[in-house]
């Protein structure tokens, strides 16, 4: 039987250790329930404007392709990895980071040339580890998060892309669906994707002010940030629904600890002054002989 001094002070541990993930599991939920309200915002207006953006960029003439809507072979390719800069948030890491591992390899297999772009600092050490080389480590980007610092990554994005030192990004992040539920997701920012024709549909165009090249020179960058804003948005409002439901649970594991220690040193009590009643009895039996 374990020691009773020892177990009262684990059982002390475990009680302290369950008032630290009590309060970050309701900062969590504090902070979530403000990038649910950003994210459920921004998510139509994301949408619909990628949606006509998209519309716009498909009735570009061929000889009028823009930069960020050229389509080349994908032998180089980067993968945009959203994950947070802290942990204790549960699985929300480690899926994303492993999703994009996944697919680098993939990559790799095939022969392209595949350089990640890690967005906070635990996607960063993930890949550090496994050797991959890193072209871009963007960490701090989650504090005060806003459309600039978005478009700080979508521009170096461009950048690279339009320079043709890219041929396809990808971004890889977890899209927020509930408290306690959130879906990775892989998806191509560049080159932009165009708006599928749709069958029996009359293809229409639209008046360009002042022209067509001056607005998608405009246009297919607000593209790429919005996206990314987007990303973004759902990668925070997704982190701390994790976080929040890891500290629950982290809580009731400690609570059911907590009971299960308080009944080993019932024990060990009860076992202790068994044994000393035993001594006792014994030394008075050896007496009355």
């Amino acid at each position: 039987m374990a020691n009773l001094k020892a177990i009262r002070k684990r059982i002390s541990t475990v009680k302290n250790t369950r008032k630290i993930t009590r309060a970050m599991k309701l900062v969590a939920a504090a902070r979530l329930r403000k990038a649910q309200e950003n994210i459920l915002r921004m998510r139509p207006y994301a949408l619909e404007t990628i949606s006509i953006i998209s519309s716009v960029a498909s009735r570009v003439a061929e000889e009028e392709v823009h930069p960020l809507l050229a389509r080349r072979e994908p032998n180089r390719v980067m993968l945009v990895v959203l994950t947070s800069d802290r942990g204790l948030a549960g699985a929300f890491n480690t899926g994303v980071s492993k999703a994009a591992y996944k697919h680098y390899q993939e990559l790799v297999a095939q022969g392209r040339t595949v350089t990640v772009a890690a967005v906070g600092r635990k996607g960063a050490d993930y890949f550090r580890r496994r050797g991959v080389p890193i072209a871009h480590s963007l960490g701090h980007v989650y504090e005060s998060l806003s459309y600039n610092k978005a478009r700080v990554i979508g521009d170096m994005i461009i950048r690279d892309f339009a320079d043709q030192h890219l041929d396809a990004v990808y971004l890889c992040y977890n899209e927020f669906k509930s408290a306690i539920s959130q879906k990775v997701v892989l998806e191509r920012i560049l080159p932009i994707e165009l708006a599928p024709e749709q069958e029996g549909q009359t293809q229409l165009d639209y008046v360009y002010e002042p022209d067509q090249n001056t607005l998608l020179s405009r246009l297919l960058p607000m593209y790429v940030n919005v996206e990314v804003y987007r990303a973004l948005l759902e990668s925070v409002a997704s982190e701390h629904g994790a976080r929040m439901t890891a500290m629950d649970n982290a809580t009731n594991n400690a609570a059911d600890m907590i009971q299960t220690l308080t009944l080993q040193a019932n024990r060990a009590r009860q076992a202790a002054i068994t044994t000393e009643l035993m001594e006792i009895i014994g030394g008075a039996e050896a007496l009355k002989g």
